[in-house]
């Protein structure tokens, strides 16, 4: 007990002596007044205070009560001084031993490693004794002490509060380790005694300090088990737990369920296994070194086979595992990869470059157009390289467009990752190309960049435009009426040879009417109504299939157009109008003409082979007769006649090869000409035409030089025609050559043709005549030996071309002619690859 508690209990325990001894004294003085007289005296004092007035007796007796208080009293404190002199002096040595005592109980106090907190109650601050090793955590000074939580955990801090709270409340007494902020453990024990509360505490060393460590990490293992078993029970992924030799002494609730068990109790005291015996070998084998397992493994659970991601841990205490049930994630993972598989096919098959950048603004896709734009390294793109590595390989190569400030720009183009809303820029690159760049931002970072090339769509663009401006001004500016009607049939576009034509006015035209209204308004009699109703059927069927339709009108007035409906893709019609009217009166006088001259044609052509075949018989007697007149069996003739005689025949021979070449032509242009095909030796027939030439050829002094190969075989022709056409050939060159000029005949086979080719070095032709020399009657005069009736190569034309063959000519003036004809060796075989 304090000191101060003691001493009041002594003061109050010799008050209550001297009260009583006080007391025991006036009862005695009372006493002894009482008894002094006797009996005797007592009838003497009744009689005397009987004699005695009250008054009397009321001052008498307080005098007497006084002086009896005051002799009482004056006794009771001499005696009183003495025992408080005793009670004094008593008082003085047990305090001088209580001193004594408590130094000593401090000095214990203070030496032993502990310390004390007492509280009193009274509200002044608590007393405090001992000390701690600094080692201990525990500091010295009083405020610090106090302050649990500067130097306690904060755990410990607050249960320490808590105890402290309990005992100054219920007197409960507690004892608990606590954890210092060093890391060292004190123990606290809170007591209460003689209404003071004491709490004490000890630095705990050795094996108490061990204990107390153990203590704690078991508590907090405990703990910690404890909350991981709560989770994993908490988990729907069945958990387990195994001890050294494997089996089973822990599992959740999931775990039962998976092993269709009623609680994890039972699936703990059956030793239920979650894994097969096929999981169980892949886990012993796989197993890490640190004694990890961790695999995807089809399990069946709860009477279905699902997909578990499984991730075991083996020590030397036991084991432990998870299985987590991933089947719909591997579900949706594959269905994941078949449409990023899927996008990137379609992707790859976009014109439009793509790339994604991921949140880490690293290349996590691109697609071949991508790859094709920029010519990138693969190497590079696979690396996975960030976007502001890209734009600086695309600076490097000049692929970019060319930026004042570089890095202001790039930044710029990196604000997109920051960006809520998808940004478009254009890049016009160095080489020409425009981009049309979209930068759109993903809502869980990262962007996707689509390069769009729009090189080409501008430049169509601006054609477009340019072609539409174009369009309009030549359809503004065309003397064709040209109307365009709408699927609906109201007019769509129309220029101002339309109006002017039906007479509209533009007012009219732009309110768009439908065709109906623009053909009660064009239409002024029953011809040109039929052929607005039929063309507003055009515009306005519903027929399968649309097709261009093209007809005449020939209008009130006498204007004639001709008029076309087109089907446009749109589900539009096309009307065109041209006016003809000049055309047509022009092509009807020309029609007129051509009729008069074809039958003035027939009538030349009928004069002409009626007048070759009258002369042809006259002219054969003529002939005959000369040649009689010649002979000398008739009679010899001098030798005028002899030349005048030569003079006819050869005058009548040249007229009668006339009137040949013109019933030739007269046949072939009647259509009733055929050829006499056989086998004909080309060599043969060559000599024969020259043969026959032979008296012109040197009459003329022409040397004719002749090439024919000796292989050159046989081909199937008219013999005669194609003679005459080598006669006819041979006999121009000879009429155009100069004297003892020269005449190339040529002959060659190439595959399945023959050709014949005859080379004269005269004049020549000159060329306003050279279009003309296969006309008929026209003719080169160079002299008075040259002279023809111009029917020569109008005959090789025809046969040539009557057998399948070409002819063509060559010529310049002062160095001669060359005439080509090419026949077919087969003329049927032509035929033939013809009609196929």
């Amino acid at each position: 007990m304090p000191k101060g508690s003691r001493d009041g209990a002594r003061s109050g325990a010799a008050w209550r002596d001297w009260s009583l001894n006080t007391l025991k004294a006036g009862g005695g003085a009372i006493a002894c007044l009482g008894l002094s007289s006797g009996p005797a005296s007592a009838d003497m004092l009744a009689d005397t205070i009987a004699a005695i007035n009250p008054d009397s007796m009321i001052l008498f007796g307080s005098l007497g009560g006084m002086c009896a208080f005051a002799v009482t009293a004056a006794t009771a404190l001499v005696r009183h001084r003495k025992q408080s002199a005793v009670l004094t002096e008593t008082l003085q040595k047990e305090k001088g031993d209580l001193k004594l005592r408590v130094d000593r109980l401090e000095a214990m106090l203070n030496t032993d490693e502990q310390r004390v907190i007492v509280w009193t109650g009274n509200g002044a601050m608590p007393q405090i004794w001992g000390v701690l090793p600094e080692t201990s955590g525990v500091p010295r000074p009083p405020v610090q002490l106090l302050a649990f939580g500067s130097w306690l955990t904060a755990k410990c801090a607050s249960d320490l509060e808590r105890y402290l709270d309990m005992l100054f409340r219920s007197g409960e007494a507690f004892t608990t380790t606590l954890k210092t902020r060093t890391g060292s453990y004190v123990e606290a024990m809170g007591r209460t005694t003689g209404g003071a509360v004491v709490l004490r505490m000890r630095d705990l060393t050795g094996e108490r300090q061990m204990q107390a460590e153990l203590a704690a990490r078991n508590a907090k293992i405990s703990g910690e088990l404890h909350m991981l078993h709560a989770l994993l029970d908490a988990m729907p992924a069945p958990a387990w737990q195994r001890d050294a030799e494997g089996a089973l002494i822990w599992a959740n609730d999931a775990y039962a369920e998976a092993v269709e068990m009623p609680d994890a109790t039972s699936a703990v005291k059956q030793g239920a296994t979650f894994l097969d015996a096929a999981a169980r070998t892949a886990m012993a084998v796989q197993r890490t070194e640190d004694g990890c397992f961790n695999a995807r493994i089809p399990i069946v659970a709860s009477g279905a086979r699902r997909v578990f991601e499984v991730t075991d841990v083996n020590a030397n205490v036991g084991g432990a595992g998870i299985a987590v049930d991933i089947s719909e994630l591997e579900q949706a993972r594959k269905e994941l990869g078949r449409a990023e598989e899927f996008h990137g096919r379609t992707l790859d098959q976009l014109a439009a470059a793509v790339a994604i950048y991921g949140n880490d603004r690293k290349l996590q896709f691109y697609n071949a157009a991508f790859r094709q734009l920029w010519d990138l390294d693969p190497a590079f793109l696979e690396g996975h390289p960030e976007d502001g590595a890209v734009l600086d390989a695309l600076r490097a190569t000049r692929k970019i467009p060319e930026q004042a400030d570089y890095r202001v720009w790039r930044n710029k183009m990196l604000e997109s990752y920051q960006s809520l809303e998808a940004r478009e820029s254009w890049w016009h690159l160095p080489d020409g190309r425009t981009l049309r760049v979209i930068a759109n931002p993903h809502p869980q970072g990262g962007v996707t960049y689509i390069y769009e090339n729009v090189t080409e769509q501008l430049d169509l663009e601006s054609r477009y435009n340019a072609l539409t401006r174009v369009q309009g001004e030549t359809l503004d500016n065309l003397s064709e009426a040209v109307a365009v009607f709408g699927s609906d049939g109201r007019l769509r576009l129309w220029n101002p040879a339309f109006g002017r034509i039906w007479n509209l006015q533009e007012d009219q035209l732009a309110e768009l009417p439908h065709v109906k209204e623009v053909v009660s308004a064009c239409t002024l009699n029953a011809t040109e109504e039929d052929a607005w109703e039929q063309l507003a059927g055009n515009v306005t069927g519903l027929l399968d299939n649309r097709t261009q339709k093209v007809s005449r009108l020939e209008r009130h007035n006498g204007d004639v157009l001709d008029y076309a409906t087109v089907p446009l893709p749109d589900g539009g019609t096309l009307v065109t109008f041209v006016d003809v009217t000049d055309s047509v009166n022009v092509e009807r006088a020309l029609l007129e003409k051509n009729d008069a001259l074809e039958q003035a044609d027939q009538i030349k052509n009928a004069f002409i082979q009626h007048v070759s075949y009258e002369l042809r018989s006259p002219l054969t007697n003529i002939i005959g007769f000369a040649q009689l007149l010649s002979d000398p069996k008739f009679g010899d003739l001098s030798d005028k006649q002899g030349e005048y005689a030569e003079y006819i025949q050869s005058s009548s021979s040249a007229l009668l090869a006339i009137i040949n070449d013109i019933l030739d032509l007269a046949t072939l242009d009647a259509g009733i000409m055929e050829l006499d095909l056989g086998e004909v030796d080309v060599a043969s027939t060559v000599s024969a035409a020259v043969e026959g030439l032979k008296d012109r050829i040197a009459e003329a002094r022409i040397n004719l030089r002749t090439q024919v190969p000796e292989d050159i075989g046989m081909m199937v022709a008219d013999e005669k025609r194609l003679r005459q056409v080598l006669f006819n050939l041979i006999s121009n060159a000879v009429r155009y050559s100069e004297a003892d000029g020269v005449v190339d005949v040529s002959c060659s086979r190439e595959g399945d043709s023959v050709t014949f080719v005859v080379k004269d070095h005269g004049y020549g032709i000159p060329a306003e005549i050279l279009t003309q020399v296969f006309n008929r009657f026209v003719g080169h005069d160079t002299g008075a030996r040259r002279q023809g009736a111009g029917l020569g190569l109008a005959i090789v034309k025809s046969f040539v071309e009557l057998h399948g063959g070409t002819v063509d000519i060559a010529s310049a003036e002062g160095e001669g002619t060359t005439v080509s004809c090419v026949f077919p060796a087969r003329p049927e075989l032509s035929d033939q690859a013809a009609a196929e």
